[in-house]
């Protein structure tokens, strides 16, 4: 079988100690659902629905969900890894993402690649997770953020280009991909732990958030495009 979502993961909101959400409410903890489930653009971060997945919370609008975070995805491969690492189980949902995914290397993903899944729905990837304090403390893992970033196997944030409905089972298909080298991985060490990265990330274009671009701006206005860049 090819490139295919394992499962759809949506969650209500529910209470956390680890949030820094003003509500003390995540949305974290994901769990399948049989479909179809509607996906679209959710609109602004701060004012819109927040997911792009009907029947999905997003509790932390500073810092989730929006047009640009609309879709998290998360490789089944990867969460192999994961298991393998720490010794327990790592069910679809659990890293919070919405579509755990299988057969496409979300690591490699560039920026601006498009994905017709399902039908109807087209998705671009936009940029990658950042951990957080939430995800640690949701995870149970002592220094999970730290552990995390390091092996930056960040999975991907989507934004939809074309509303539709996915279930499990649907195929992945990459209809588009640009001519540039900045992937989910680089982007994430770009933004994390090497950001003298960062100018590189710019070649993405639009794909690219405003809010990194304007990050990227401040830092070559800081420190310039060279490789001694800090």
């Amino acid at each position: 079988m090819g490139p295919h979502l394992i499962s759809v993961n949506v969650a209500a909101a529910t209470p956390s100690e680890h949030t820094d959400a003003e509500s003390g409410v995540t949305g974290i903890g994901k769990r399948p659902v049989p479909g179809p489930v509607r996906v679209f653009a959710p609109g602004d971060k701060a004012t819109g629905l927040g997911s792009g997945l009907e029947g999905d919370a997003i509790c932390d609008r500073r810092h989730h969900g929006g047009d640009h975070q609309a879709v998290y995805a998360y490789a089944r491969e990867d969460l192999d890894l994961w298991e393998r690492e720490l010794g327990r189980d790592m069910p679809g949902g659990l890293f919070g993402e919405n579509f755990t995914t299988s057969g496409i290397d979300l690591n490699t993903a560039r920026l601006g690649d498009r994905w017709r899944v399902g039908a109807d729905l087209v998705l671009e990837v936009a940029s990658a997770r950042i951990p957080c304090r939430t995800f640690q403390g949701a995870l149970g893992e002592a220094g999970w953020v730290r552990r995390f970033t390091r092996e930056a196997r960040p999975g991907a944030y989507l934004r939809v280009i074309q509303e539709g409905s996915v279930s499990p089972g649907d195929p992945i298909e990459v209809i588009h991909r640009p001519d540039h080298d900045v992937t989910v991985q680089l982007w994430f060490r770009a933004f994390t732990t090497e950001r003298a990265l960062l100018p590189r990330t710019l070649a993405a274009g639009a794909a690219m958030e405003p809010a990194a671009h304007e990050t990227v701006r401040r830092y070559v206005e800081k420190y310039g495009t060279g490789a001694g860049a800090r």
